[in-house]
């Protein structure tokens, strides 16, 4: 958006025609006219309504911002280096290609995005995934380049990047559709197995012929042999895989209680004597896939996350050389290639400022809450966002070689280790089968000396009735629910050992920018006469520095006064005059220079933690102000509720130490708990250091904390922050600020209070199934009706229990 269009006037009654915002004085139009609040939303109504989309100002919700076009030709898209990267070529001759999407937040945008075909020749399809903004477009490449796709996206105000794990993406895609289809399979065959199964148990009350028996055996075994070897060969592979890795996991007693039925099954079948266990065959067959979904979906989650990481950094960059300036993918970057950086645009790499003065927004890489002023000579850093005038850079270190690709690469070692709970799982699974397979072995000797005839079917019934099955799915399906109802109330887990890590308080670490404060600048002291506020207003609209729009902020009802000869310094301030008299606005340095004398009614200069501005007409000083980060309103009452759950809570942040004492002495933190100054790496450093003496939660939101949030047991993102930090996260606060954290830790004491529960419910069933068996009190039909029941319970236990629920996030 423009400066102008920024500015703090603006006509009430006047609306935007296309977001709904309300339109600057400056851009009225004199006749009856339809009124935008910028230029990018003009020119997105006149594009609608060109390509006959108008039906998009029906829908009830809709996008309640100003496009903000970049204006960029994205000619980088048809790069050689970029096709063979993320570009896919179908069958059907089309390409295909995932962009990510900046600005899509409702509805509304899907129905607009998916109907861009209608409206640009040569785009076949688009199809949006709006929680991961995420869309996927197809189009002939002899009538459209990609680059116009990417245009027409821009002009909408949807500013796409290249989706840098597409072809991941599309590998799991694949593995779900083939899990699916293995589930439907599996479920078609158990049920008509079961209803076949149904037609014998008939049989045994009220009588059968021969013939019939035979008949309903012989269907089943048709029913259940596809199942068992086509859907349920993947156990069968997992324990022979386990058997010749010399290792036991679940899969081994699962598949030699399958097997052992189904032999015994096909045996009776064609014997005509003693009963069939293919309906148990199938319906576990059935039961255990869904569980293993469940699995693999929970542990994808922080995986599909990861993928947005490489977002941070720009999709192309402009380098400079002797042929002028061009745009080439950002792979393509070498160091010692020079490249400009514009206003609002990325740092694509590790450099050095050659030409130009500016302000570059670090807050999402160092925690910083003040843009850095940054000269020739100046090192910069990729991911870092320059607020001010072009840059010129030579780049030193490109790619891989990044501090920011560093960040990355710790994030992703964070977020592959080992959760705890599957450790533990583990070891329970291996003493688990084989005590089971012990029990059956010893169920069998017993048994052949007591009656020979018998001691098989005993023996299938222990490991059919003992079939780890409710023990597989008792945490999954706890852990899904439990998720489920915390996405609901705004809190998105990744996994169950996120969950057990929260349940028992410990030490939690937050940020400061952006977590316990707003992240942006606040007008918070004001010194001097309040009918100067117009005239600073009137200087200010023209600025589109952070300290501008919180001047605007802060006075939202003030009327701005008319200024001629305006003129933005970079760095220092801005100067026009106003009803004839010079005023000037910025930083103390540079008014000092053009002032002899300071008001007597100007108070004292704002404190050490808040940033000063000084306000000069004419000669002299006549106004202070200061600027701080505000802190949430809810972060103090969050803060207590965490100290009396036990919580031993750090402030570490990587702005300035003064700042961050001050904002700890707010909130009640002990001097030494408070640690200002700390970059992203000794972020990381201090993390570690306390995981060795316990369990540590990170709260933060920017690329500087993200790398600390994976080494922690768990990391917290928190809404509006970077993607890198919330897709190193373990738990998404999807509301802003900090409120649900408490509500987070009470849902995640009674999320591992139900999963012991169902652990505990599926061991005591097994044991007294166990018991039942080897005392010969359960046969191996019994066995096969009763082993589902345990599951069930588990299922209900997980449904009904109150973890969280949405008064409480």
């Amino acid at each position: 958006m423009s400066a102008t269009s920024a500015g703090p006037v603006a006509a009430v009654d006047t609306a935007c025609a296309h977001c709904g915002l309300p339109v600057p004085e400056g851009r009225l139009p004199r006749d009856e006219s339809r009124a935008f609040c910028c230029t990018g939303c003009d020119t997105a109504w006149q594009v609608l309504h060109a390509a006959g989309l108008e039906h998009y100002y029906e829908l009830s919700r809709r996008r309640e911002r100003a496009v903000e076009a970049s204006g960029l030709t994205f000619d980088e898209f048809d790069h050689v280096a970029f096709r063979e990267r993320y570009v896919r070529t179908r069958r059907d001759g089309l390409e295909e290609t995932d962009l990510y999407l900046e600005g899509v937040h409702c509805p509304s945008c899907v129905w607009l995005v998916e109907r861009i075909p209608t409206a640009l020749p040569g785009m076949a399809s688009a199809e949006l995934d709006l929680a991961r903004g995420r869309v996927r477009v197809a189009w002939d490449p002899e009538q459209t380049p990609l680059s116009a796709v990417a245009r027409f996206l821009d002009t909408l105000g949807y500013r796409p990047h290249p989706f840098r794990g597409g072809r991941a993406d599309e590998r799991r895609r694949k593995e779900d559709r083939a899990m699916l289809v293995r589930i439907g399979v599996s479920g078609a065959l158990a049920a008509n197995t079961m209803l076949a199964a149904l037609a014998l148990y008939s049989g045994w009350f009220s009588g059968m012929e021969q013939d019939w028996a035979r008949y309903f055996r012989i269907v089943s075994l048709l029913l259940v042999t596809p199942a068992l070897f086509g859907p349920g060969a993947v156990f069968l592979r997992g324990a022979w895989g386990a058997w010749r890795a010399r290792m036991l996991h679940m899969d081994v007693p699962i598949a030699i209680a399958l097997m052992a039925a189904y032999v015994r099954g096909v045996v009776n079948t064609f014997t005509d004597h003693g009963p069939v266990y293919f309906d148990g065959v199938a319906m576990l067959v059935f039961l255990l896939l869904v569980g293993r979904f469940l699995q693999q979906r929970a542990a994808r989650s922080a995986a599909d996350s990861a993928e947005l990481l490489y977002g941070l950094s720009p999709a192309n960059a402009r380098v400079r050389d002797a042929d002028g300036v061009r745009d080439v993918p950002s792979e393509a970057l070498l160091p010692g290639m020079e490249v400009e950086v514009r206003s609002g645009e990325t740092v694509p790499a590790d450099g050095v400022v050659i030409e130009g003065t500016s302000a570059l927004d670090a807050s999402w890489l160092t925690g910083e809450s003040r843009p850095r002023s940054v000269a020739p000579g100046d090192a910069v850093h990729a991911g870092t966002v320059c607020r001010g005038a072009t840059l010129v850079l030579r780049i030193e270190r490109s790619g891989e070689d990044t501090r920011l690709a560093h960040i990355l690469r710790e994030v992703e070692r964070g977020t592959s280790r080992r959760a705890p709970v599957v450790r533990v799982a583990d070891r329970l699974a291996a003493r688990f089968v084989v005590v089971v397979l012990a029990l059956a072995v010893l169920t069998w000797v017993g048994w052949h000396f007591v009656a020979p005839a018998d001691a098989f079917d005993h023996a299938i019934a222990l490991l059919i009735i003992t079939c780890p099955c409710a023990l597989a799915l008792a945490t999954p399906l706890a852990v899904t629910v439990a998720i489920g109802r915390a996405a609901r109330s705004g809190v998105l887990v990744k996994g169950g050992d996120t969950l057990e890590s929260l349940a028992v308080p410990g030490t939690l670490v937050l940020d400061k920018t952006g977590t316990l404060t707003e992240g942006r600048p606040a007008l918070l002291v004001w010194t001097g006469d309040e009918a100067l506020r117009g005239a600073v207003l009137a200087l200010e609209r023209h600025a589109t520095h952070p300290v501008a729009l919180a001047f605007a902020e802060a006075w939202p009802g003030v009327e701005a006064a008319e200024a001629e000869d305006v003129r933005v310094e970079l760095g220092a301030g801005v100067s026009g005059r106003v009803q004839g008299r010079l005023v000037r606005v910025g930083s103390p340095a540079w008014i000092a220079r053009h002032t002899s004398r300071t008001a007597p009614n100007v108070g004292a200069e704002p404190s050490d933690a808040l940033t000063p501005v000084w306000v000069a007409i004419d000669d002299t000083v006549v106004a202070h102000a200061g600027f701080g980060d505000r802190i949430r309103p809810e972060a103090a009452a969050t803060l207590a509720r965490l100290r009396a759950e036990g919580w031993r809570l750090q402030l570490l942040s990587g702005d300035e130490p003064r700042v961050v004492q001050a904002t700890g002495r707010e909130l009640g933190f002990a001097p030494e708990d408070v640690h200002g100054g700390v970059g992203p790496e000794d972020k990381r450093i201090a993390i570690e250091s306390l995981s060795r003496k316990g369990r540590v939660v990170m709260v933060g939101d920017g690329v500087n904390d993200a790398a600390a949030i994976a080494v922690a047991t768990v990391g917290v993102g928190v809404s509006g922050g970077a993607e890198a930090c919330l897709a190193a996260a373990d738990v998404y606060l999807s509301r802003p600020g900090i409120a649900a954290l408490a509500a987070l830790t009470q849902g995640a004491r009674r999320t591992l209070a139900t999963i012991r529960n169902g652990l505990g419910l599926s061991l005591v069933w097994n044991v007294a199934g166990a018991g039942l068996a080897m005392a010969g009190l359960v046969n191996p039909l019994v066995a096969a009706v009763a082993m589902p029941l345990s599951s069930v319970c588990v299922v209900v236990l997980a449904w009904r229990a109150r973890t969280f629920t949405p008064e409480g996030a």
